[in-house]
């Protein structure tokens, strides 16, 4: 197992702070937490400079039109999950991949072009030594985002005095139809951005060769459409949840949408999804502890209607997560995004 980074309490609240709001200046988010500024700002510096904590700038690709996602499952041969899960990880089109336990032992989400580039990319996989089978689902809607999520250290006036800036919207996923065209140097911006979320507007401008104001706008202008988030990157064993889950779910199609929102709004959800294939639904979430797990399957996943099949995988290590590499102890690497 890792061996992550391990947080005070004070050091927990400033990154869940960061979790809703990775671009909260050190003010606001001192404000937030009645604590004072200096000691937020230092302490928060160092989490960012200790990489236990990571901000990254992401493109959301199908607002975006910039392709679609397919979750991969990969069975491996005893004793190679890791080495697998490293091959896929070191692959292009991987945002996020996971070693797991449980029916499969390696889990990938991939932005494809189009549904019709599935089959070679999964091809690639399978040609991975050590891999004997593959799954793979497509992504139709989005229900929730980890951008989204709460980590429920801080109470909700804190959450709301974070969330009150321009560079937190709520994303309208059924509103969305068209896809929104980026310029080129939007796109420059977004990659200055996935490097250092928390780029300043100064070093942004220089980088691309605008105005400041310029950048300032453009920025606000690709989070208000939609196209742009700020993820907050950790462990969640860091935050204190010590398990993290990917839930598979076959359910009706008349209750697709139902159970979709209804786990959205659940506290520990993550990231919701539908899709096609055998698992029309997908979830990620976290949880305190091990023993949390049983109630949470009997009393939160056994009472959702329509629900005909569900597969709960565990994730040991992340290797990935939105485009970023993860170390082994569990830091991410922002300036490895490509």
């Amino acid at each position: 197992m890792p061996g992550y980074p391990h947080l005070d309490a004070a050091d927990r609240q400033i990154a869940a702070a960061l979790q809703v709001n990775g671009r909260a200046s050190w003010r606001r988010i001192a404000s937030a937490l009645h604590a004072p500024e200096s000691t937020v700002t230092r302490r928060g510096q160092q989490l960012l400079a200790d990489r236990a904590v990571a901000v990254t700038g992401v493109l959301d690709h199908l607002r975006c039109g910039l392709g679609v996602s397919v979750y991969v499952r990969l069975r491996a041969r005893p004793g190679r999950a890791l080495e697998v899960a490293r091959a896929v990880a070191a692959h292009p089109r991987p945002r996020f991949v996971a070693v797991v336990t449980g029916s499969y032992d390696v889990t990938a989400e991939v932005v494809v072009d189009s549904h019709r580039d599935i089959l070679r990319v999964i091809g690639e996989f399978e040609a991975i030594d050590d891999v004997v089978e593959t799954e793979s689902v497509l992504v139709i809607r989005k229900f929730s985002a980890f951008e989204e999520w709460s980590p429920h250290l801080l109470d909700g006036a804190a959450v709301d005095e974070l969330r009150a800036g321009r560079e937190v919207v709520d994303y309208a996923h059924r509103a969305w139809t068209e896809p929104e065209r980026l310029t080129e140097s939007e796109l420059a911006i977004a990659h200055v951005l996935a490097a250092d979320g928390r780029a300043s507007y100064a070093t942004i401008a220089q980088q691309v060769g605008v105005s400041e104001s310029t950048a300032a706008r453009r920025v606000e202008s690709l989070v208000e459409r939609g196209c742009l988030r700020f993820r907050t990157l950790f462990e969640s064993p860091v935050l204190g949840y010590d398990v993290e889950f990917l839930l598979w779910l076959t359910v009706d199609p008349a209750h697709i949408e139902e159970v979709g929102e209804r786990l959205a709004k659940h506290p520990s959800t993550r990231y919701v999804s539908a899709a096609t294939g055998r698992h029309t639904l997908i979830a990620q979430g976290v949880l305190p502890g091990y023993g949390d797990l049983y109630p949470y399957t009997t009393e939160i996943v056994g009472r959702l209607p329509g629900v005909q099949a569900a597969d709960l995988t565990l994730h040991v290590q992340a290797l990935k997560r939105a485009w970023v590499p993860i170390d082994d102890d569990g830091r991410p690497r922002p300036e490895g995004v490509h």
